[in-house]
């Protein structure tokens, strides 16, 4: 990004360096701003990618230049490539944005792709001299996305030809089926519940059908109720066999009632009906007594 040293820089400007440029500079100065320096940064790095599931993983840098004791997986980088869409898809503005200049100096996105018009919004690109070309792409066609991972080239022109054939044989050959909606909406015992997250699960074409959704619901619930507090679950499966458990939330508060509970109301007001009528029996018993 040739950042100078002492230099103010605008967050925004970083980001784009980061992500369109592949800027090492702005790497380290947004680490360092963010956590003081960047080997705290990198720490959060390495506990948000265990927290993440990225099992083979472990990063000494926060740009990725090699350094001893770093390493991934290209299954890793899909997982973390996941997840970030998922939690800032706003970012796909910069990742798909084909140049950024910066000090008079104009950068273009290594990112081929882009150009195309296959429905390619990102994601990034990288290269170093011990493992050659990467590509992390990720495309968007008909509300199904993909995230495709290429790693290891050793030229540079063939990494974008082979995550193109990974995409095209993805949206060729497999559908996404979107299971459960976040915030959709039912009814548990009465209350309101909302989905805590979305799921979407794709198979192969032809097998949309063997998804399903199963309510595990309880018999009852008892107030107070808090909001966003789990009451029942749902679980996706598919064929079968559950992949993803999700929470239904309660939408909306409820104070625990000052009555008691309706069976109990039911039987008192019987209990009092039978007592009125126990006593005016015997009243009338009384009075015809008198009369006698």
């Amino acid at each position: 990004m040739f950042i100078k040293v002492g230099e103010r820089v605008k967050a925004d400007d970083l980001l784009k360096g980061i992500a369109i440029a592949s800027g090492n500079d702005a790497c380290i100065a947004t680490a360092e701003h963010l956590s003081g320096s960047e080997e705290v940064f990198v720490s959060k790095m390495n506990e948000k990618a265990r927290s993440l599931g990225m099992k083979d993983s472990q990063f000494m840098n926060s740009h990725g230049m090699p350094a001893e004791g770093q390493y991934t997986t290209a299954m890793d980088m899909a997982l973390l490539s996941r997840r970030y869409i998922q939690d800032h898809p706003e970012a796909l503005a910069l990742h798909s944005t084909t140049e950024f200049e910066y000090n008079g100096i104009r950068q273009g996105n290594r990112n081929t792709l882009l150009q195309k018009n296959i429905g390619v919004d990102g994601l990034k690109t990288g290269h170093i001299e011990e493992s050659g070309y990467h590509l992390v792409a990720t495309a968007k066609r008909d509300g199904q996305r993909m995230i495709v991972v290429v790693m290891g080239c050793d030229k540079v022109r063939k990494r974008s030809p082979e995550a193109q054939k990974l995409l095209e044989y993805g949206f060729k050959n497999y559908s996404t089926v979107e299971a459960v909606k976040k915030g959709e909406r039912g009814k548990v015992d009465q209350v309101a519940v909302a989905a805590a997250e979305e799921v979407r699960v794709t198979v192969a074409k032809g097998k949309e059908g063997s998804v399903s959704v199963v309510p595990q619901l309880p018999p009852f619930v008892v107030a107070p109720i808090q909001k966003g507090q789990v009451l029942a679950k749902v679980l996706v499966q598919n064929e079968g066999r559950s992949i993803k458990e999700v929470g239904l939330l309660a939408s909306s508060a409820i104070e625990k009632s000052i009555l008691p509970p309706w069976p109990v109301v039911v039987a008192g007001i019987v209990g009092l009906c039978l007592i009125g009528l126990i006593a005016f029996w015997f009243s009338r018993r009384q009075q015809k007594k008198k009369f006698a």
